[in-house]
This record gives C-alpha cells, structure tokens and sequence, in this order.
C-alpha cells in the first residue's frame, strides 16, 4: 500500500526467493506451515498506521472502564466460566479491515476483536523471513514501541514464563500436535523453552495440574492457554477422559480463558469510534433495516468465521431462535488495497497487544496480516490462490 516499495516489491520478487522464504521458516520452526502464507507482506502508510493506532487506543478505552467487568458479565456462558479471572488478559488482539472512505483514502474499519493470544512467536519468524529472502527498506518496521526481535522475546518470556522455570509452563491445546497453527507451538517451545501439551495429557491430583517430561511428573504453575473453551466444550465426548480445566485448580492462566469471550464480538455494541461499523445486539435492534444487503450477521460463540453470515435477509433474521447470542453489524467494503502481480487482493491488519502485570494499559508489539481474493477473510475457501495468505505488515511510523 505504499506505492514505490509495492512496486519495487513486485518487480523484484521471484518464485526462488518465495521457495527459499518458506524453506527458512521450516528451517527455523522445525517443519513448514500447513496453513498458506503469502508471497508478500503489506506495507502500510504512516497514515494508516497513525490511524490503525488511534482506532486501538479507542477501542481499549472501554476495555479499561471502571465498570467493564459489570459490562461483559453476560458475555462468558455460564457452563465455560473458569474460577480465579485475573484484571486483565495478558494478550488481546484487534482485527481492521483495509477500507477507502468516502475520498478514497485507505481507512481501517473494526472486524473483531480477542483477549486471546495469537500466533506470536510465529509472526516474529515470518518477519524476519521476509526481511532475509526479499528487499524490505528499513523506513518501514513490523514491531512497535521501539521493540526489536531480542526485547520482543524478553517480552514474552516476562509475561508468558514469570518467576518459573520453563517446564514449569505448559503451552494448553486440544491436539496441539494436530492445529494448522502448530508451527506457532514449535517455534514458542523453540524460543521460551515450553512443551505444547494436550488436555487430554494433563494429571490432575487434587488442586494441582502435572504432565510427563522424559519419563518425570512435574507440576504445572502457569499455562499459556491456547484452548479456546467453547471448542473444547464441543469436542468433550470425542476427547475421552480428561480433567476438567472449570474447576478450582492451583495454577496461574496466561491469558485466563474468561477473557476469551469479555474482549471479543460480545464488546462491538459498546464501541463508538469512526473506525468501528455501528453494531447491535439482535434481541437489542430497535427496528430490523431495511437495507440488510449492508449488514453481516455475526454469532457471538463462534470462531475462524463460523456461523456468519455475510449477505442478510429476513429470512436468516426469522431463523433465529437465541437473537441475544447473535451481533448485526454494518458491513464494511474491503478495499482491492493489495497491488498483485495477479491482480489486486483485500486484506485484514491484526495489531497485537501483550499486557503484562503491572502494566496500566496493554503494549502493542507486533501484527498479523491476511490477504485474500474472496469476500471472507481467514475462512478456508478451498484450494489458496496464489498472492494471498496469511502474512504480516511493515509500517511506516506514524506522522
């Protein structure tokens, strides 16, 4: 999106250094992505960067309401409430979509919102990759806050690890070993030194959680949860026997589950901002629109774009039988931002925050970019095309 290094990026790019990008990253995480990653990152303006920023600091102005706990109490279903929530999640994530506005200037606009952590080893790897294999001009960067690959892992390490050991900490997934984004769990284990570990792995003795480690039992202080709860839930009879993580147990979460639903589509309603699309609750709508052509109709338990629904009609409206569980929300209009060798692509920016203890206000450390030729963006839409997966975005600083 910034025309000379776009331009200078496609001319230069070739089908070995692509081929050579992606050997890297294998070679470094220990096995390639099963997931497409695309053939070039985003570079983003300084004032789309100025203005991706003002749209978070917007946004975490209501997460830090006095009363935001009181404001999301409806958001956790009761059966997926875990004991012990902490005053913040250590990681939370915020998706724009790339817009125009009514001048034509690039603008993002809110799509969803996570207290969950992402791919965050992973994205640093992927950057890095990049910056190796092709021509990415240093007036452009992927972190923020004057951070940098060492003090962004020393980051991680503070929050994720804390006063314990390593093999103290357990990175917490249904089939860890089976996820698209295990890459992530490889390259975490890699940098922080903690085994992915299965629920179904876990041992549970009274209040304490252990796992097996080269034939020992050793005790779990802290999990770095990748569990998303509700999956879980979903999954419990395929899964056979397995400790129950709703219970009263001795261990600290990295992020508590609980935020999984406060900070997520349960929060649009609440957020005014020029960036965020107008959005209701559908038991709360005053009267249907007319014009449901311009509306998506989101459910609020769903993840990786499950359940929605991009081109309304009454019809889909009169289906539903629990209108408090589902977000309408205007729809934004992608813009073709992306200048490809094969024609132009849409794209989504994730800025990607970590919020230690201690910290008054969440830090934004890196982002997550995914470029696409279809109307829906990080939904599996069959065989990928070329020029279009998951990726990450270089900024320019903001003016």
């Amino acid at each position: 999106m910034i025309p000379s290094i776009r331009t200078a990026y496609n001319h230069q790019f070739t089908h070995r250094q692509y081929q050579d990008f992606l050997e890297g990253i294998a070679a470094e995480a220990g096995e390639a992505p099963v997931f497409k990653v695309a053939e070039t990152p985003v570079f983003i303006p300084a004032q789309l960067t100025a203005q991706l920023k003002k749209a978070c600091d917007e946004i975490i102005e209501v997460i830090l309401r006095p009363d935001f706990k009181e404001l999301t109490k409806n958001a956790i279903p009761h059966q997926l409430k875990v004991p012990h929530e902490n005053d913040h999640p250590h990681f939370m994530v915020i998706d724009f979509a790339v817009c125009r506005d009514e001048q034509g200037a690039l603008t993002p606009r809110l799509i969803e919102l996570q207290g969950f952590p992402s791919l965050y080893a992973f994205q640093e790897l992927m950057a890095r990759q990049f910056r190796t294999h092709f021509n990415i001009p240093d007036t452009v960067n992927n972190f923020f806050g004057g951070l940098n690959a060492d003090s962004y892992f020393q980051l991680l390490k503070d929050v994720i690890l804390g006063e314990y050991q390593p093999e103290e900490v357990v990175l917490l997934e249904v089939k860890p070993h089976e996820q698209k984004t295990r890459i992530d769990f490889y390259y975490t284990e890699k940098q922080l030194g903690i085994q992915p570990v299965c629920v179904t792995e876990l041992i549970h003795e009274g209040k304490k959680l252990y796992y097996e480690k080269d034939g020992r039992r050793i005790q779990i202080k802290r999990i770095y949860n990748r569990v998303i709860f509700d999956d879980l839930h979903r999954q419990h009879d395929k899964l056979g026997k397995h400790v129950s993580l709703f219970q009263d147990l001795d261990v600290e979460w990295i992020t508590h589950p609980n935020w999984f639903y406060r900070i997520s589509k349960y929060i649009l309603p609440f957020i005014h901002s020029e960036y965020a699309p107008k959005s209701w609750f559908l038991d709360e709508l005053p009267v249907i629109p007319s014009d449901l052509e311009n509306y998506v109709l989101k459910p609020l338990f769903s993840f990786a774009g499950q359940g929605v629904l991009i081109d309304v009609t009454q019809a889909d409206i009169d289906k539903i039988t629990d209108p408090g569980n589902w977000i309408l929300q205007h729809k934004v209009q992608y813009a073709p931002a992306i200048e490809t060798p094969e024609g132009p692509a849409y794209c989504e920016i994730r800025m990607m925050y970590i919020w230690p203890d201690g910290s008054p206000v969440p830090i934004l450390a890196h982002n997550l970019a995914r470029i696409s030729k279809s109307k829906m963006i990080g939904v599996s839409q069959g065989k990928p095309q070329n020029w279009t997966g998951g990726s990450c975005a270089f900024f320019e600083d903001a003016l």
